[in-house]
């Protein structure tokens, strides 16, 4: 692929569009970025907030610690951080940068101003549709489609800015159509990696700081922990370990930022780490490192964006994918063995479901991962999954195609049924 190609430069966007760092999971976050630009909308701290959101937002939000709380799990913890501390220039590190004080003034906040969450039915998957009310003022802010897209704003009944139509079209980012496997491919051969070193490094070193914390201290259910002491210096569980590390981490109320991958901090642990264990394991130069990530990055993202933003496909499936694909790239494999790789992994694991961001979380990456590896292992060995046997087809694009289509037209109803599950006493 020629650098001046217009395919390689949006290549190079996308990837760089999507290594974003955030602080905390992304949907509470989301939250607590609007919550905080309704408090700069409105000009004072709400006296009064609504909160109309998606079910998807309500599974993501519902079960997670969000950092610099106090330890304060779901949708009105992040709210109130938001209103509280949140800087809302700073997007999604909206509340990395709150002191002890600000920490101090949320609990005190939530017993003292209602917030009320309503579940949304306007068929929108990501939604936060906020208003806020003080001082004889009333805001209103929505984001739709992804975690900082606003399409909505207005204040005391003035609409100061509204795109609300582009939140209700179907379909995939136009630049982002342009993947395939075959193009990631050329491009992993191609790329001139000063155009991308700055953000794969980061990439690395936030992603790593967080699964060291994980495998260091005391978090969640400590899968990422369980599975070290378990490994007898096993590689494949080692690199197990130290994506689920990360995630124990980040799901408990870490205050470590991640870099994230189709909008998930998770995501993007899921395809950093595990390629970073082999790298070193097999003694890789930084260059077959760096190639090795944009692979998993690129596939993960590739396969994340024909479903959505969010759905009930667990999306760290996407990124134990690309992380098996940056591994097998790492040891050799050629493009048809990446192709091999995604089918199989595809077909052994594209059924687990995502109820929301939790400390279970961790254990879905450590599966995830390994079916991976699996996947690339198979057909080292010579084996693979044929045309027709389930959802497998011939062409690694039409096999994508078909988990795409389950996860984000079939599973939709299952999204919901998930929630009412999850929200019954």
């Amino acid at each position: 692929m020629k650098k001046n190609s217009i395919l390689y430069q949006t290549y190079t966007k996308i990837l760089l569009a999507e290594l974003r760092p955030a602080m905390g999971c992304t949907e509470p976050i989301s939250i607590a970025y609007a919550a905080a630009k309704c408090r700069d909308l409105l000009g004072c701290k709400p006296e009064r907030c609504i909160l109309e959101v998606s079910s998807s937002i309500i599974k993501n939000a519902k079960s997670v610690t969000v950092p610099n709380t106090g330890g304060l799990k779901g949708i009105a913890a992040a709210v109130a951080a938001g209103i509280v501390g949140g800087n809302a220039e700073a997007e999604l590190q909206v509340i990395a940068e709150m002191g002890q004080a600000q920490i101090e003034q949320i609990e005190p906040y939530l017993s003292n101003t209602p917030v009320e969450i309503r579940r949304a039915q306007n068929g929108i998957v990501f939604y936060i549709d906020m208003q806020v009310w003080g001082q004889g003022h009333t805001a209103r802010l929505i984001i739709a489609d992804h975690h900082t897209n606003i399409v909505h704003v207005e204040k005391d009944g003035d609409i100061l800015f509204d795109k609300t139509e582009d939140a209700t079209q179907k379909g995939v980012d136009a630049d982002k159509t342009s993947l395939t496997i075959a193009g990631i491919w050329d491009y992993v051969q191609s790329v001139d990696l000063s155009d991308i070193s700055p953000a794969l490094t980061r990439q690395i070193e936030y992603n790593s700081a967080l699964s060291k914390e994980g495998l260091t201290h005391s978090w969640g259910a400590e899968i990422g922990r369980i599975l070290q002491k378990e490994s007898n210096g096993n590689v494949r569980m080692l690199a197990q370990a130290a994506a689920a590390a990360g995630s124990d981490a980040r799901m408990n109320g870490c205050e470590l930022p991640a870099v994230i991958l189709s909008g998930s901090g998770n995501q993007g642990i899921t395809a950093t780490m595990p390629v970073l264990v082999y790298a070193q394991h097999l003694a890789s130069t930084q260059e077959q490192l760096f190639r090795a990530l944009v692979l998993a990055d690129l596939v993960t993202i590739h396969q994340k964006e024909g479903i959505g933003s969010v759905s009930a496909f667990c999306g760290a499936v996407c990124a134990g994918i690309g992380a098996g694909c940056g591994i097998a790239y790492l040891q050799g494999a050629d493009y048809k063995a990446i192709c091999h790789t995604i089918v199989n992994a595809l077909a052994i694991l594209s059924g687990m479901i995502c109820d929301g961001a939790k400390s279970s979380c961790a254990a879905k990456i450590s599966s995830a991962v390994d079916a991976g590896i699996m996947g690339y292992t198979m057909y080292v060995h010579g084996k693979q999954f044929y045309d027709g046997e389930g959802i497998v087809k011939k062409g690694v694009e039409n096999s994508i195609n078909n988990v795409c289509t389950i996860a984000r037209d079939g599973m939709r109803e299952t999204n919901d049924c998930i929630l009412d599950v999850m929200l019954k006493t």
